[in-house]
């Protein structure tokens, strides 16, 4: 059987027997006859980088095949805050290789993710997922590599104090039940974002444990499979969706926020990276990590200023961008070090088999399968207020920008640490505001409209935004003001 179709959660992958890139109009309609489905909604990430939301009843086959091949309208202008109120009209038209039926309705009820156009006809070139799909071709076309990602999403979730087990503060790292509580949220939310067409590669509690104001704050995170980084932002909105959902429906609030409570442990969102070359990872051959992938980290390095204009949205993500709580603050990278910005894992390189092997010693040695290149290189500094479309397009662009630039292995090798990030003297560091992200961004800004990826409407509109919170030196404005920080972690409890 093909493996993309074997063990599939996917129910409209199971019945189609074929996977869900070749899904036509005719397969949806034929599964929504055969399997009672009464309504259909419509889904697309707005400029927010939430998932939004259009519902239609099937009034018949007809009616549904208008639906699918004609998309529909929608408001731009309620959508996109650079759309004008006065030519607004923009369409919404389903991708059927995301179809998936909904495990939270009632109703027998399919979703599919969308796509805009303008009234040409034309992708909408500030939709986020169009700016992700130019950030891809643009690198493509210059360099031949294209980019797979996934995330690291972590969360906390709120309850009461368990008086039975409590929990550990600070300890919740891969910790079981009932020492870590609410296990069965991520088991439940992992089960429906894969039938969902998510990749996840697993779940686990995650170090952050808080008991303040009477309740229990318990950390998790949601790992993915690397896919291509189209897939990877879809990816990442659908399992936010998803987890508040399960979450809600156990009476539980969720919280991708940077930060919750000063001097606890933050909420961030990793990205892995590989760029692949006709199909094989170009990030590391037998001799280790590759050209390709120093200039790779050259680029995030030389773009990491800006990029948290992107991947660091909100003013309480620089409460978690401070030194010594695993977060980066340094701008440098190195090899299984947490405390860098840029940091590359074990990538099972000339050890898979030995260790397998050593494990099951009746494992017959004829009988291993050859281990692939695994690697990536890890991008620490995002956070759950990012938009995921525009993140991933900025970093496809800063990974461009160090393929092409003629310095980057020097800015690579000097850059490269071994030792405790923070203790080293002479490293940049990212900005301490979203008011200094947006200079960033401000003084970057070619780089990221090269090519047409980012609009120039989008990049004036995302400083705007950024300098609005008016948070510059917020740090020393808010030290010893509790309620003040309360109410700023309060206001962005729910970002993202």
């Amino acid at each position: 059987m093909n493996d993309q179709l074997a063990l599939n959660p996917n129910k409209i992958v199971k019945a189609l027997q074929k996977p869900a890139v070749d899904f036509t109009k005719q397969d949806i309609v034929r599964y929504i006859e055969q399997n009672d489905i009464r309504m259909l909604n419509f889904r697309y990430v707005a400029g927010d980088g939430r998932l939004k939301k259009l519902n239609f009843v099937i009034n018949s086959k007809s009616h549904l095949e208008k639906i699918l091949c004609m998309g529909e309208r929608v408001d731009g202008s309620s959508l996109f805050p650079f759309v004008s109120a006065d030519s607004s009209d923009l369409y919404v038209v389903p991708r059927f290789r995301t179809a998936y039926v909904n495990p939270f309705t009632e109703v027998p009820t399919i979703d599919l993710l969308c796509s805009f156009f303008d009234n040409h006809g034309d992708p909408l070139e500030s939709a986020p997922e169009y700016i992700l799909h130019k950030a891809q071709r643009t690198l493509k076309e210059r360099t031949g590599l294209t980019m797979e990602a996934l995330g690291e999403l972590e969360y906390y979730l709120f309850s009461e104090i368990d008086s039975i087990y409590p929990i550990v503060e600070q300890k919740g790292y891969h910790e079981s039940h009932p020492f870590s509580k609410w296990g069965l949220v991520r088991r439940e939310a992992m089960q429906v974002i894969s039938e969902m067409g998510g990749n996840i590669k697993y779940g686990h509690a995650e170090v952050g444990n808080i008991i303040a104001n009477g309740m229990e704050m318990v950390q998790h995170e949601i790992e993915f499979l690397p896919v291509p980084i189209e897939q990877a932002a879809d990816q990442i909105v659908m399992a936010k969706w998803a987890i508040r959902e399960v979450a809600y429906k156990h009476n539980l609030e969720v919280s991708f926020a940077p930060k919750i409570i000063a001097g606890q442990a933050g909420s961030g969102l990793h990205i892995h990276t590989r760029f692949m070359k006709d199909g094989q990872n170009a990030m590391a051959d037998d001799q280790g990590l590759t050209e390709t992938a120093r200039k790779v980290i050259a680029g995030y390095l030389m773009s990491a200023e800006s990029l948290t204009a992107f991947g660091n949205t909100v003013p309480t993500s620089f409460l978690r961008l401070v030194p010594h709580q695993e977060a980066p603050t340094s701008i440098c990278w190195g090899d299984r070090n947490r405390s860098v910005l840029v940091r590359v894992p074990l990538g099972w390189q000339g050890v898979g088999d030995r260790m397998l092997l050593s494990a099951n010693p009746q494992e017959p040695a004829n009988g291993v399968r050859a281990f692939e290149n695994n690697q990536t290189v890890e991008l620490r500094s995002p956070d759950g207020s990012a938009n995921a479309h525009h993140l991933l397009a900025g970093m496809a662009v800063a990974g461009r920008f160090g393929l092409e630039h003629p310095d980057a292995l020097q800015v690579a090798q000097d850059l490269y640490v071994r030792a405790d990030a923070t203790k080293v003297e002479g490293l940049k560091q990212l900005p301490a505001s979203c008011f200094e992200s947006a200079d960033c961004l401000a003084r970057d800004r070619a780089r990221y409209e090269d090519g047409g990826v980012f609009p120039a409407g989008l990049i004036d509109s995302q400083i705007r935004n950024l300098k609005a919170f008016d948070d510059l030196n917020m740090s020393e404005k808010i030290f010893g003001h509790a309620d003040s920080l309360k109410d700023l972690v309060n206001l962005h409890l729910h970002c993202g």
